[in-house]
């Protein structure tokens, strides 16, 4: 019986990960990720790590790892830096995994707003371990060794890319990423079953409402938002960060409340992270308010980014960009 339901776990995960991408709460922690207009916007170095553990009550149902390094040049007013990330799904072991190098420009206008354009090449890679799926000749009897299934392919790669661009200024910005563009293949049975396009914009602002009265100096909201669509998925997250400096707090809603044709409600999102000078931890946990609650155990999801070899740009003073760490 338990290898009975091992079996409709496994076919539930594999449908659910061939139909969307990765996804983070703290998408502004794996910033690569979120956007290659990211490259280079600190003024200097930074690592940015990610780790996420979707559903833990369903054993092995989803977790992700994101890893990204990037570097500003002045002279050449551009961002460098690379993206790995793997996610698994399911007993399977059902895994894709991506390593990409990101590059964005950046321009500066005299109103005070700049804009980056950014683009991300990758190589791509999905895999699954059909020695551990469950086929039914495999429950028919416990002494049954092996199944008569014909393997499927265990290793599918192909190539990738992603583009973006990014509008702020020192309180505001917003932004859009399309990836997916050359729609790689991801069939394991060697059908044509090819990526769909990814559209995601994301927004916010910084409020120093505080500082304004001469009150509690060093305090600030910002409200922001991200919007993606996938084919025929679509997803909102609407949060809101309150920083004091070293702590910040954050909570997010992610769903659609208001269309009926689109109207979902998945989950609330609590974040608490210390932000030094340097490096910033971040742990979220993903409360589920779907219909699912009480079976999925939520998500974790820990962060840490650090800078290191800032200031690159003494001669020249560049905006640093408002929006979270987190």
């Amino acid at each position: 019986m338990k290898r009975a339901i091992l079996c409709i776990l496994v076919f539930f995960n594999l449908q659910i990960a061939f139909g969307q991408d990765s996804q983070f709460s703290q998408y502004y922690a794996s910033p690569l990720y979120l956007a290659p207009s990211f490259a280079g916007s600190t003024d200097g170095d930074r690592f940015a790590l990610t780790y996420r553990n979707q559903w833990p009550s369903l054993p092995k149902a989803f977790q992700a790892f994101t890893f990204s390094y990037d570097h500003y040049y002045p002279k050449l007013k551009s961002g460098v830096g690379i993206l790995f990330l793997r996610d698994v799904a399911g007993s399977g072991y059902l895994s894709t995994t991506n390593v990409g190098i990101v590059y964005s420009y950046n321009i500066k206008f005299k109103n005070k707003w700049s804009v980056r354009p950014g683009l991300n090449f990758m190589y791509t890679q999905r895999n699954i371990d059909f020695d551990k799926l469950v086929f039914g000749d495999d429950l028919i009897t416990e002494d049954t060794e092996g199944s008569i299934e014909n393997p499927i392919l265990e290793r599918k790669s192909d190539i990738d890319a992603t583009v973006s661009v990014l509008a702020y200024n020192k309180d505001i910005w917003f932004g859009f990423t399309m990836d997916h563009l050359l729609m790689p293949e991801r069939s394991l049975t060697g059908e044509s079953s090819k990526d769909p396009f990814k559209y995601t914009f994301y927004g916010g602002a910084r409020f120093k409402v505080f500082e304004k009265y001469n009150l509690l100096s060093g305090q600030s909201l910002s409200p922001s938002f991200l919007f993606k669509m996938q084919d025929e998925y679509s997803q909102l997250d609407l949060g809101l960060y309150w920083y004091q400096m070293p702590l910040v707090i954050g909570i997010w809603y992610r769903g659609i409340p208001l269309f009926k044709e689109l109207k979902s409600n998945d989950a609330l999102a609590f974040l608490i992270g210390f932000k030094l000078d340097q490096i910033s931890v971040g742990y979220s946990y993903d409360l589920t308010i779907s219909k699912l609650v009480g079976f999925t155990g939520g998500a974790h999801e820990i962060s840490v980014n650090y800078l290191f070899n800032q200031g690159v740009t003494k001669r020249e003073r560049r905006k640093a960009l408002p929006c979270p760490t987190f």
